[in-house]
């Protein structure tokens, strides 16, 4: 602490110091003698307030003066107050910049000028912004390559840069081309054929990077349904139809009526029981003996299927005898000959063919128009199944019956008219026809436990 109070009395011995704070706080009484010959004593006894105060001084003059007021100079300092200037004075003094707007000068705000930095130091150096990852190897590479180079030394990186096959001239100009040359090729932005190995290379990275598009499928904007949201019913649903078209509405459901009756009628057709097939006493004997006898007749069978399996292997061992020489070579002449023949009448159809042509293009004609007829069939039954629900799901659509209303059930006015049918149960039909929701049923309720009946004692009790 020695040091500490002769660095304080040299500072404040120099002439040019000039202290910020009041001379009675510098001033301190006479100190207390205490013993100091350890250094536990030295930490617990030492006062170096006077110290920190007089460094805390000079970095106040360093924040708002810039530097030491004794090293400042007296223009820095101090200025001769002389008034405001007069108007005349004062607008000489102002430079004309346009038009500007008449009575006092704008003022900066007050939250302007708090946020304005009122320190002359400059900030620090950033000294991360000037760092670089593996400086020091970097450095040592650069010197060693500029000592190989001062020695005429190639190293294998540069062999390998100097071997490589140069650019062509034509490449490199037509990559460093410029847009408004007007002697550059024509680029169709809207032709198909015209895709260079660049354009797909681009279409391959922004799909790998996800930002390409996903190309919408086709079958994406068609309707599942030629049909309307809501379909107008017949005139013959009218409150007050016409006489004719409300007995044609009639007919129309009366025809539904029908259809459903003789399917409820097939139906029992097939299921109804045939009383010829019903069992009797004699068929019923006949089937229980039936068994007895088949066995018997089976083992007869087994025994005589021996016997000629035996007769069989006697006779084949007999009949197996090694071809002779002679016979091979006839089999492969007959084999040779049978294929000539086949060849040549191959090539007799071949030459019959050349007069036929005529009829050959009338047959690819003929087929031709068969195919050309077929699509026109299956075009034209496409466009009629989009105007029929499809198979959705596991059940099939059932058409909703038809809201008609009897010859004497017809209101005279809006006011008598009974309602017909359900918004919502027609809402969800036209939901199913148009394919837009599969047919569904109501679920039914399935009761998880049984219900149990109990007898309570107040119920005997009653009599």
């Amino acid at each position: 602490m020695a040091a500490a109070r002769r660095l304080k009395r040299v500072v404040a011995s120099q002439p040019g110091f000039l202290n910020f704070k009041s001379s009675s706080e510098s001033l301190s009484g006479r100190r207390k003698r205490v013993n100091k010959n350890k250094k536990k004593s030295w930490n617990k006894h030492s006062d170096i307030n006077d110290v920190e105060e007089f460094l805390e001084d000079v970095r106040l003059q360093e924040r708002t003066t810039g530097g030491l007021l004794a090293e400042k100079s007296d223009d820095s300092l101090f200025f001769l107050d002389v008034g405001q200037p007069k108007r005349a004075e004062r607008k000489a003094a102002e430079p004309i910049e346009g038009k500007k707007r008449k009575g006092k000068t704008p003022r900066p705000l007050r939250i302007d000028l708090i946020l304005q930095q009122d320190s002359l130091i400059p900030a620090p150096k950033d000294v991360l912004a000037y760092q670089q990852p593996n400086a020091k190897k970097l450095r040592r590479i650069s010197q060693k390559a500029e000592q190989l180079a001062a020695k005429g030394v190639v190293t294998r990186r540069q062999k390998r840069l100097l071997s490589r096959r140069p650019v062509t001239k034509e490449a490199k100009k037509s990559d460093t081309e410029a847009n408004n040359n007007p002697n550059r090729d024509y680029y169709d932005i809207w032709g198909q054929e015209q895709s260079t190995v660049k354009d797909s290379a681009e279409d391959w990275y922004l799909q790998q990077t996800g930002k390409k598009r996903v190309k919408r499928p086709e079958k994406l904007s068609d309707r599942p349904s030629v049909l309307p949201a809501v379909e107008v019913i017949a005139p013959g649903g009218s409150y007050n139809p016409d006489f004719f078209s409300h007995q044609a509405l009639l007919k129309e459901a009366h025809e539904v009526e029908v259809k459903k009756q003789k399917e409820e009628d097939k139906l029992e057709r097939q299921l109804a029981v045939n009383k010829d097939d019903t069992a009797t006493e004699e068929t019923v004997i006949r089937e229980q003996v039936e068994g007895l006898v088949e066995e018997e007749e089976e083992e007869d069978e087994e025994e005589a299927a021996h016997d000629e399996e035996d007769e069989d292997a006697e006779g084949g061992s007999s009949l197996a005898k090694k071809k002779t020489e002679r016979q091979r070579k006839r089999e492969k002449a007959d084999k040779i000959k049978e294929l000539r023949r086949l060849d040549s009448k191959r090539q007799m159809d071949h030459r019959q063919q050349l007069f036929q042509l005529r009829s050959i293009k009338a047959s690819i004609k003929q087929q031709e128009q068969s195919t050309e007829d077929k699509q026109k069939i299956r075009k034209a039954n496409q466009e009629a199944e989009k105007s029929q629900p499809r198979r959705l799901g596991k059940l099939k659509f059932q058409a909703q019956d038809l809201e008609v209303q009897l010859s004497d059930e017809l209101a005279g006015s809006l006011r008598q008219l009974k309602p017909e049918g359900s918004v919502l149960k027609d809402r969800f039909k036209s939901l199913q026809k148009r394919n837009l929701i599969e047919p569904r049923e109501r679920a039914k309720f399935k009761r998880r436990h049984k219900l149990k009946y109990v007898e309570k004692r107040a119920f005997r009790a009653i009599t």
